[in-house]
C-alpha cells in the first residue's frame, strides 16, 4: 500500500528563510526538512563543527602525535566496504602527509569476518609487524580483538562511527561520535568523517607543538573527495555538518581536482566528474567500489585509493567495474530465488522478512535484502551460508524500526539464537548457527509485531506539494543542484494533477509519458515502471535538466502516478 503525503512545514521558518534571501520555493522545501535559518545551508570548511567536540580527539591527537615523534610504525585495520576503503584511504594519506610511517590490513570479509578480531591481531601482527593498530570504521564492538592486541604488547586507536554494545573495549583510546558521554552535535559522522576529524585534530596537535604554522602545514582539505564518497556511500543521515564535507568534496570533483583514482571510477561509470552528484557516488561510483569487498578483496579498491599513478588507478577502475558487472548477475539471480522463495509471502500476515538459501553469495545478500525491502516495504534480512554450520545475515530496515536495537531485543528474547550481530539503525549484520535460522526468524516477527503499527508498514511518499508554472525551469533546477540532497535530506519531490496525452514503454521496463497541465506540455519518465496510466493522474515527481543533442529541456522523473 502506498500513500502519498505532503510534508507538513513551519510557515513561521520558512518566512524566515526567505527573510535571509532563500527562494521561496525553497524556503518551503527546507523549513519543511526542519531548518529555521539559511545558516543550516552553509557549505563552507569554517562552518564545520570543531574536533575539540568529539570525546577523547583530543587524547588521540596527542597520543598519534607521540607516536610519530617516535618513529612508531602505525598499521590501520579498515572494513570492507566503501566507508571503511575510504577511511582507510584518508588515514593513509592524511598520516603520511603528517610524518607518519602507516600501513594497512583489511581482512578478506569471508575469511575473518567483521571488525578487528583476535585472528585479524595475529595476521596483522604476522604480515606488518606494528607498533599500534588504528582502526577504522570497526572497532567498537572488537573487546576480544582489542584485549589480544594487548596481550601482545600493541595499543590499538579505535575510530568507529557505529553503536556500542553494552561494553567498549579497553583500546588505548577510543574517537567515536556514539559512544557514551561524547557529545557531539553531529552523531552522523560515517567512518571517513570520524578519520578525517582525527586528521584535524592531529595537525592542530602537531601545530601546537611548532612542527608547523598555518602557511606550511599540510592541507587535508585533499582529502575531502574521499571523505565525501564514503559519507554518501554509507548512507548516512546528510545532517548540516555531513551536508559541509559532502558540498566540499563534490567542488573538489567538478574542478578537476580529486584524486586519480576516483577520476577513475567516474570514468569506468561513465559519469562526468565535472558534474558529480551525490547520486553518482551513492549509485554509479560507490558500488564499483563496494564490489571489490563483496566478490573479491578490498585491498584492490583501497589501491584504487591510494595510487597517484594514472595508469595504474584506470587498470583498477576497469578490474572494479568488471568485478560489479558479475555482481550485478550474481544479485539478479539471488533476487530471482528470493522471490521464488516468497512467492506465497503475503505482507498482510507478516511484518518482517527473514529468508535463506544456500546457494547465495555472502557478499551480496545485503543488496539483495533492500530491493526486498523495498518491494514489500517490511523489515528483512537476508542468509547466505558461512563457515562450518553458520549462516551470515544481512538486514536493511524501513522509517521507525531501529534494525539493531531489534537484534538486541532478539538476543535478550532468545540468547542461544545469534552468535553476533552489529550495526546501526536501517542496516544490520548477524552470524546464526544454521539450525537456528527457524528460531531466529521467529523471534524477529516477534519483535516485528511489537513494535510496528499498520500505519509504519505503509510506504508513504513524502512530497513537497505543489510547485507552481514559472519554476519548472533549467534555471530553477541549477538552483536546487547547489545543494546536497540525501539520506535524511530528502532531494525535492512535487506533486500535482496532470492529463496525460501519450505514453509508451521504452526498453520493455521504463514508462515514457507526455503530460499537460494548464496547457502546458511536460516530458516525463517512470523508470522500472510498465503499467499504463489513466487519462487524469496525481504524479509525484523530481525535477531533471535533460541533455540532448545540445539542448537542456526540464523532465519530471515520476516517483508515483494514481489515477486522479
Amino acid at each position: 500500500m502506498i500513500r502519498v503525503a505532503t510534508r507538513p512545514y513551519h510557515p513561521g521558518q520558512a518566512d524566515q528563510l526567505i527573510a535571509e534571501g532563500v527562494h521561496p520555493v525553497l524556503a518551503r522545501v527546507y523549513a519543511a526538512r526542519g531548518l529555521s535559518t539559511a545558516r543550516e545551508l552553509a557549505s563552507e570548511l569554517n562552518a564545520l563543527y570543531a574536533p575539540a567536540g568529539l570525546l577523547h580527539i583530543d587524547a588521540a591527537a596527542s597520543y598519534l602525535a607521540d607516536a610519530i615523534a617516535a618513529g612508531k610504525k602505525l598499521v590501520i585495520v579498515a572494513d570492507y566496504d566503501c566507508d571503511g576503503a575510504t577511511a582507510c584511504a584518508v588515514g593513509l594519506r592524511g598520516l603520511r602527509l603528517l610524518g607518519a610511517q602507516v600501513d594497512y590490513i583489511v581482512p578478506n570479509r569471508f575469511e575473518y569476518g567483521y571488525g578487528l578480531t583476535p585472528e585479524i591481531v595475529e595476521l596483522t601482527v604476522r604480515e606488518k609487524n606494528p607498533d599500534i593498530i588504528v582502526t577504522v570504521d570497526n572497532g567498537i564492538a572488537s573487546i576480544d580483538g582489542v584485549a589480544e592486541a594487548k596481550r601482545r604488547g600493541i595499543d590499538v586507536v579505535v575510530t568507529d562511527h557505529h553503536l556500542p554494545g553494552d561494553a567498549l573495549p579497553d583500546a588505548r583510546v577510543i574517537v567515536n561520535p556514539n559512544q557514551p558521554q561524547c557529545g557531539f552535535p553531529s552523531k552522523n559522522l560515517a567512518g571517513v568523517g570520524v578519520m578525517f576529524y582525527v586528521l584535524l585534530a592531529l595537525r592542530a596537535e602537531m601545530r601546537k607543538r611548532g612542527l608547523f604554522d598555518a602557511q606550511t602545514q599540510p592541507r587535508l582539505d585533499s582529502l575531502l573527495d574521499l571523505v565525501a564518497l564514503g559519507t554518501v556511500a554509507d548512507v548516512v543521515k546528510l545532517d548540516a555538518n555531513n551536508r559541509i564535507l559532502v558540498a566540499q568534496g563534490l567542488k573538489r570533483m567538478r574542478s578537476g581536482k580529486m584524486h586519480p583514482g576516483i577520476a577513475a571510477l567516474f570514468r569506468a561509470a561513465g559519469r562526468e566528474a565535472r558534474r558529480a552528484t551525490p547520486f553518482d557516488l551513492g549509485f554509479a561510483v560507490g558500488p564499483r567500489l563496494n564490489a571489490a569487498g563483496r566478490l573479491a578483496d578490498m585491498a584492490l579498491g583501497i589501491e584504487c585509493l591510494t595510487t597517484d599513478d594514472e595508469g595504474r588507478a584506470w587498470a583498477i577502475a576497469q578490474q572494479l567495474d568488471a568485478i560489479n558487472r558479475e555482481r550485478r548477475d550474481i544479485e539478479a539471480g539471488m533476487q530471482d530465488t528470493a522471490l521464488l522463495l516468497l512467492d506465497d509471502f503475503n505482507p498482510a500476515d507478516r511484518r518482517t522478512i527473514a529468508v535463506f538459501d544456500a546457494s547465495w553469495h555472502q557478499g551480496v545478500i545485503g543488496i539483495v535484502a533492500s530491493r526486498l525491502k523495498d518491494k514489500f516495504y517490511r523489515p528483512t534480512i537476508t542468509f547466505a551460508p558461512g563457515d562450518e554450520g553458520f549462516i551470515k545475515g544481512s538486514g536493511r530496515s524501513i522509517a521507525g524500526f531501529h534494525l539493531r536495537d531489534a537484534l538486541d531485543l532478539v538476543s535478550k528474547h532468545a540468547p542461544s539464537v545469534m552468535t553476533k550481530f552489529g550495526g546501526h539503525a536501517m542496516a544490520a549484520g548477524l552470524t546464526l548457527h544454521a539450525e537456528a535460522f527457524d528460531a531466529f526468524a521467529e523471534a524477529f516477527e516477534a519483535v516485528g509485531r511489537d513494535w510496528l503499527t499498520q500505519n509504519q508498514l505503509e510506504r508513504v511518499i513524502e512530497t513537497d506539494g505543489v510547485l507552481e508554472e514559472a519554476y519548472y525551469s533549467v534555471e530553477f533546477i541549477g538552483l536546487m543542484d547547489q545543494q546536497v540532497w540525501g539520506q535524511g535530506f530528502a532531494p525535492p519531490v512535487f506533486c500535482d494533477h496532470f492529463r496525460v496525452l501519450s505514453q509508451r514503454i521504452l526498453k520493455d521496463k521504463h514508462l515514457k509519458l507526455q503530460l499537460e497541465k494548464n496547457g502546458r506540455k511536460y516530458d516525463a519518465i517512470w523508470f522500472g515502471h510498465t503499467e499504463a496510466l489513466p487519462d487524469h493522474a496525481r504524479v509525484a515527481f523530481r525535477l531533471d535538466a535533460n541533455e540532448y543533442n545540445g539542448k537542456t529541456t526540464v523532465q519530471l522523473m515520476v516517483e508515483h502516478a494514481e489515477p486522479a
